[in-house]
C-alpha cells in the first residue's frame, strides 16, 4: 500500500493510509489507535452496538480485509440469551449421543460414525 496521509473524519487527525471508495483504508497492523475489528471488540467484551464501521484494514494484496469500528462508541456485549444457551446445550447433547446404543458420552463423538467407543469395535467384528 502506498503510504499517503489520510485525514480521519472522526477526530481530524492525520494518519498514514489511503482512501478506497470513500473509506479510510490502512495496511496490516497500521490502523490508528481507537479502532478495532469485531473480534478485537469481542475480546474486550464489547460489540459495535449497531454502529456502522468507519474504516477498514487490508492485507495480502487487498484480497483480505476487515472492518474497523470506533472503540469509544462500542457498547458492552449483552451475552447469550437463555434461549440461545438452551439451543447450544441441545446441540451439544445430540453430538454426544451414540446413534447405536443411545449412550450419552462425556465427550463429543466422531463425526463419521457418531458411535461411542464400545459400539465401534462391535461394528468392525460384524463386518469381518
Amino acid at each position: 500500500m502506498a503510504a499517503t496521509v489520510v485525514r480521519l473524519p472522526w477526530n481530524g487527525q492525520h494518519w498514514p493510509g489511503r482512501v478506497v471508495d470513500g473509506v479510510p483504508t490502512f495496511g496490516f497492523r497500521s490502523a490508528p489507535p481507537g479502532l478495532a475489528t469485531r473480534r478485537q471488540l469481542r475480546a474486550r467484551g464489547l460489540c459495535p452496538g449497531g454502529r456502522d464501521w468507519v474504516a477498514q484494514v487490508r492485507w495480502r494484496g487487498g484480497r483480505r480485509w476487515a472492518a474497523l469500528y470506533l472503540v469509544d462508541q462500542a457498547v458492552e456485549s449483552p451475552g447469550a440469551t437463555t434461549a440461545q444457551l438452551i439451543s447450544l446445550w441441545k446441540a451439544q447433547r445430540v453430538l454426544r449421543t451414540c446413534t447405536e446404543c443411545g449412550l450419552l458420552a462425556p465427550y463429543r463423538l466422531p463425526k463419521f460414525s457418531r458411535r461411542c467407543w464400545p459400539c465401534r469395535p462391535a461394528r468392525r467384528r460384524e463386518a469381518a
